[in-house]
């Protein structure tokens, strides 16, 4: 999440809450969801449902908000949420100006027994589209960012969220930064099972600002440990507005092999947030603001959103969520790796 949209968190309304709420739960999550197809609508619209392969702590049985806190968890866990989609009433309309378009509904499972089993099992027969999300992010702010993503592509398999214990709040950089390295191992059994799965085509895997740090160590954890096999179910890697620094980002893309080839960084050198992170860092240059020659050279493709977005976007760090045309970039890197 970006600078500005933590500074102006939207809240979140349930806007579709009586026509979407008649779900049956078990112990594996939502059940016999009732959606109805209408024309124009994509497919998360139709059926908005997110899974959901979390290290956070879930609270209060899952039966109410935050379901899952910013804590450590006792280990990785698997919930399915079903989420209220954007109302496409003029009402509904002028009032996602000021608020998020996606909240959400209701949230099932939260079973932490053979959890990756069970969050590979969900995604049979489909490619996945997996949004890991990044610094200062909550449980419902990272599964709306995950729903406005896959609506933004128009993705049509299943749509899943890893969610790690970020802090949720400004000030906590040092514990996101921690939290996500400690969920690595987590992550790897999710990615792991998915690419056991021989039902399952591609997982393909977007990731934001910190998440991005997470997620290619996670990669050459799991290339290292679960071996190409593994590595080669991975379709696309777009890595938006990586918060990483540049020094062991080059470091670990060459420890990747092949899937570097796969690999799609959004960078921005006025991404206002990752100067803030450089500052942190002792001056060091993120990955995602970089200079786009010193990315190529690594063999992964560039997409400089600098000059994209409109002069209202100050921070200019969550352009992959609000920018038709970089959403195109996400949408053309997984198309070319199916």
């Amino acid at each position: 999440m970006s600078l500005l949209r933590s500074l102006c968190r939207p809240v979140f309304v349930s806007l579709l809450a009586a026509s979407l709420g008649g779900c049956l739960f078990n112990e594996r999550g939502l059940e016999s969801p009732y959606t109805v197809a209408r024309e124009g609508l994509t497919p998360i619209q139709e059926d908005p449902v997110v899974l959901v392969a979390t290290t956070r702590k879930p609270v209060s049985g899952l039966r109410q908000s935050p379901y899952f806190t910013a804590d450590r968890g006792p280990g990785l866990a698997f919930a399915e949420a079903r989420l209220n989609p954007p109302d496409r009433s003029i009402t509904g309309s002028i009032t996602s100006v000021v608020t998020s378009p996606w909240s959400v509904n209701a949230v099932g499972g939260g079973s932490t027994g053979n959890a990756a089993s069970a969050f590979a099992q969900a995604a049979n027969g489909k490619d996945v589209l997996l949004y890991v999300h990044g610094f200062n992010e909550t449980f419902e702010t990272a599964l709306a960012s995950a729903a406005q993503l896959s609506d933004g592509v128009n993705w049509s398999g299943k749509t899943a969220l890893f969610s790690w214990p970020s802090g949720g709040r400004l000030i906590a950089y040092q514990y996101d930064r921690e939290s996500a390295m400690w969920s690595r191992d987590a992550f790897e059994s999710a990615l792991t099972a998915l690419a056991a799965n021989p039902t399952i085509g591609r997982v393909h895997i977007v990731a934001h600002s910190m998440g991005t740090l997470l997620t290619l160590e996670t990669l050459r954890q799991l290339r290292s440990e679960a071996g190409e096999a593994a590595i080669n179910k991975i379709g696309a890697v777009v890595l938006a507005s990586p918060d990483i620094d540049i020094d062991q980002f080059e470091q670990t893309v060459k420890r990747l092999g092949p899937v570097a080839q796969r690999i799609t960084v959004i960078s921005a050198t006025n991404d206002r947030a990752l100067a803030v992170s450089a500052r942190l860092a002792g001056g060091i240059a993120r990955a995602g603001s970089a200079e786009r020659e010193r990315l190529t050279a690594l063999g992964v493709r560039v997409a400089d959103a600098s000059d994209f977005g409109s002069r209202l976007q100050i921070i200019r760090h969550d352009l992959f969520l609000s920018d038709s045309d970089v959403r195109q970039v996400i949408a053309r890197a997984i198309q070319r790796s199916r």
